[in-house]
């Protein structure tokens, strides 16, 4: 199969505390940790460290973080032909504070005031596309031409490219703060609130839809059931990039021909297990580590 994840990339840079910082004081830290992130960028590294034929499409800087990305993305093997360097134009850069006491995450992203968008045109045939609601008219294009292919959304964040793309998917994975954002609803954190929420997605866009909830897991409708389908539990030391995984590894299953509930299981454990290293690249399990460790969620 051929896949293609498009959207944001960035770099990250994380520091492990022992604790938040005090304003105006100083603070030895170890080796900082750095790689790549963003939504679509850590799902496809996810995708192709499995060993999945997968491309990669967004915008950075022509800049030491930009080849940075690539030479990380062509070390596992994703096809960069559509990432595109912009000269004069700085990637974005994220700091990460990891809260070594309580697995906290503070993440400060200096972005260019410029807007770069992709230009490059992409008319490749895909059986998988996976988009992150960054780049929206691209990203309509290539779903257009690809009208078989199973399309995910990662919806993270509220933005109205995001919710422009959410009825042209198959799938739509979104946050609690995506879906509350965008329901206007408030969250009491029963399952009527939740099958609520739920409905007015899925009659709005006319897809499956599943909700994350971090590390109590997921929510969705298998057949005429709503479910709340755990994660299991862990002793999590940096949940930076968890979320990204957990729509990687959601793209390889359903992909796979694993039902829903097995995909949603299988990408809680994903996520789960990311988060007992630092660094969102760093920490993301083996195929063969998952699959080995199936007997941690109930595969039905």
């Amino acid at each position: 199969m051929k896949y293609l994840a498009i959207g944001h990339a960035s770099y990250d840079i994380t520091f492990r505390l022992d604790g938040y910082p005090v304003e105006n004081t100083k603070q030895r830290v170890g080796k900082h940790i750095d790689c790549g992130g963003g939504p679509a960028s850590n799902a496809g590294y996810l995708l192709a460290l499995w060993g999945e034929n997968v491309s990669f499409q967004g915008v950075v800087g022509n800049d030491y973080y930009g080849n940075m990305i690539k030479a990380e993305f062509k070390s596992v093997g994703v096809d960069t032909t559509h990432l595109e360097l912009i000269d004069k134009y700085d990637t974005d850069l994220s700091i990460v504070l990891a809260n070594a006491t309580n697995a906290s995450r503070t993440i400060l992203t200096s972005k260019d005031t410029t807007s770069f968008k992709c230009s490059m045109p992409n008319e490749n045939k895909y059986d998988v596309i996976l988009v992150d609601g960054e780049e929206e008219e691209m990203s309509k294009k290539i779903i257009q031409n690809n009208k078989d292919a199973i399309k995910i959304i990662d919806a993270g964040s509220y933005r109205p490219s995001t919710v422009a793309l959410c009825p042209l998917v198959d799938y739509l994975v979104c946050s609690k703060n995506f879906a509350l954002d965008y329901t206007k609803m408030n969250y009491d954190g029963s399952i009527e609130n939740l099958i609520e929420i739920h409905k007015k997605l899925t009659d709005d866009f006319n897809n499956t839809v599943v909700i994350t909830l971090e590390s109590k897991g997921c929510f969705t409708k298998i057949g005429d059931e709503y479910k709340l389908i755990p994660s299991i539990k862990v002793d999590s030391v940096d949940t930076t990039g968890a979320g990204d995984i957990f729509h990687g590894a959601f793209t390889y299953f359903i992909s796979h021909n694993y039902s829903l509930e097995n995909t949603c299981r299988l990408a809680n454990l994903t996520g789960a297990l990311s988060t007992l290293k630092v660094g969102g690249r760093y920490s993301m399990p083996k195929l063969s580590a998952i699959l080995e460790r199936k007997n941690l969620v109930d595969i039905i």
